[in-house]
């Protein structure tokens, strides 16, 4: 699979792109682990421009994490526009436009998943963009605002015709927001319309190594995307990527390996930010992750390995674990 210049492997598994988890450190975790393109926070191009130091934070990449996506959002043109110049400045391989993100502060605003509602807007947005820099551009967009208003399959039509490099599709409106099952069969509709050239890529529910091999074989997918089901598992490209190589289950480590992943998590997480601000952050990636899923009486651990503000702390609790439980 080709996205512009771009030459990717079969079966490419990327790493989706998340407000507040997707930072380097996670990133270049995640391509320890196989993945295969991962993705930058999503930037606001208002922000962008006004040079806001956090904002501007979130450009700066490694050639580690190669290659690596920056993703930008906005509802004025020639705002994006703008982003977009400076966000090429940094030396992505591809630049992303999110039209995807349902949360009010973005989708309520007319970003993100908010352009759905002014199509209009956003193929101008894209058209521009496109035109404006010298990388890939793609897009990553929802099937509809609405059950009411499922415009996938015109759209990506539309988006091919601004000249974008490969689309994502996530299998939910944005009225659905994360609930609910992702419907994938708008995105293989897509992905099988004959006057579509460009990859398309399909997000949404991928939590096992089984569940990534039927839908690149169901719905004939370029590549797909993992979200929130890498969130306190970046494991799992390593397993899906195995599975969809050798149709053999990787086998399990043992659980100490598993811990000190997550361990290698909170120190990269407490050396980029600090030791209080470093395990609050990290602390999203311990509540989701499946490790610690079916412990038995693990209440009262959890909710004290979520509490605590110190590394020495934490890292207790974690050995704790190890003997009470593994």
């Amino acid at each position: 699979m080709n996205i512009g210049n771009l030459k990717l492997e079969k079966y490419p598994v990327f790493l989706a792109p998340m407000e507040d988890v997707t930072d380097v450190s996670f990133r270049l975790m995640c391509k320890k682990f196989g993945a295969d393109m991962v993705y930058t926070e999503f930037v606001s191009s208002d922000a962008l421009i006004r040079s806001v130091t956090k904002t501007e934070q979130k450009l700066k990449i490694s050639e580690e994490e190669r290659p690596v996506a920056i993703q930008i959002y906005g509802k004025d043109t020639d705002a994006m526009v703008e982003a977009a110049k400076i966000c090429e400045a940094a030396k992505p391989d591809i630049l992303d436009i999110n039209f995807g993100c349902p949360v009010k502060r973005v989708a309520g605003k007319g970003a993100g998943a908010g352009m759905l509602q002014n199509i209009p807007k956003m193929l101008e947005i894209t058209r521009e963009v496109v035109k404006a820099v010298n990388i890939p551009v793609t897009v990553k967009t929802r099937l509809g605002w609405d059950s009411n208003s499922l415009i996938i399959t015109t759209l990506a039509e539309q988006l091919q015709d601004c000249g974008i490099a490969a689309l994502t599709i996530h299998g939910r409106t944005r009225a659905q927001m994360y609930t609910g099952e992702a419907d994938w069969t708008l995105i293989g509709e897509v992905k099988n319309n004959p006057r579509i050239h460009i990859p398309i890529i399909g997000n949404g529910d991928i939590t096992s190594d089984e569940k990534a091999k039927e839908y690149f074989d169901r719905y004939g997918v370029d590549a797909i995307m993992i979200g929130r089901g890498s969130i306190g598992r970046p494991w799992i490209f390593r397993e899906v990527k195995h599975y969809l190589n050798t149709g053999e289950h990787l086998p399990k480590e043992p659980f100490k390996w598993y811990i000190d992943v997550l361990r290698e998590e909170v120190k990269q997480s407490v050396e980029r930010l600090d030791e209080r601000r470093g395990i609050i952050h990290i602390r999203r990636h311990l509540a989701a992750t499946p490790l610690f899923k079916g412990i038995p009486n693990f209440r009262d651990t959890r909710i004290a390995m979520l509490r605590t503000e110190s590394v020495e702390e934490l890292f207790d609790i974690f050995d704790k674990i190890e003997r009470d439980f593994a």
